[in-house]
């Protein structure tokens, strides 16, 4: 009798080892995201809602790919992306963060810009959080699409949440800029 109860015993521990293993694959292919083709990106609207909503600036210098210095001192963070460091006190120079600096130089340094506010005034380091445009080039977008930038989204601040998830993942598809250089 003992021998029958220690096979049935064994048979539902293998059993649950069994489904177990199954629940297991079986979620972890359920997470899995379909393959996303990225058609080239052309946004529907480059400027502010409203140019009552923008406010213009000169920018005094770029500290680094996401972040300005304007001409009155304060200090501007680009929201919806993030580009890599340059003056982090853990990670240091990270791949491809001065090739984001001299990109932002070259776009917005000494030139008059529009800013927008999404949600948020400020991040925790007291940097007004902004949308950023220099002409017809809304820079935030521009860095994603062409490699300089990740998407980072940080709620409430996702008006453009999509455009720059769209315009990343177009860059990484194309092997462009960060995509390319930081494997």
């Amino acid at each position: 009798m003992h021998k029958k109860w220690f096979y049935l015993y064994i048979f539902f521990i293998a059993l649950l080892f069994v489904a177990g293993v199954y629940i297991l694959k079986t979620s972890k292919t359920e997470l899995k995201l379909p393959p996303f083709v990225v058609p080239s990106i052309t946004p529907i609207s480059t400027q502010p809602v409203s140019s009552q909503s923008a406010e213009l600036a000169i920018v005094k210098r770029v500290v680094d790919g996401d972040t300005i210095e304007l001409s009155d001192g304060r200090k501007v963070r680009y929201i919806g992306i993030d580009t890599p460091e340059l003056h982090h006190p853990t990670k240091g120079v990270q791949c491809f963060g001065k090739e984001a600096m001299e990109k932002n130089k070259e776009l917005v340094e000494g030139k008059t810009i529009k800013m927008k506010k999404d949600i948020s005034e400020t991040d925790r380091y007291k940097r007004l959080l902004r949308y950023i445009w220099v002409g017809d080039i809304f820079v935030n977008e521009y860095l994603a699409r062409e490699g300089y930038a990740l998407q980072a989204t940080f709620p409430p601040d996702v008006a453009h949440a999509e455009l720059f998830r769209l315009a990343a993942e177009d860059a990484r598809i194309k092997n462009k800029g960060l995509w390319n250089k930081c494997k």
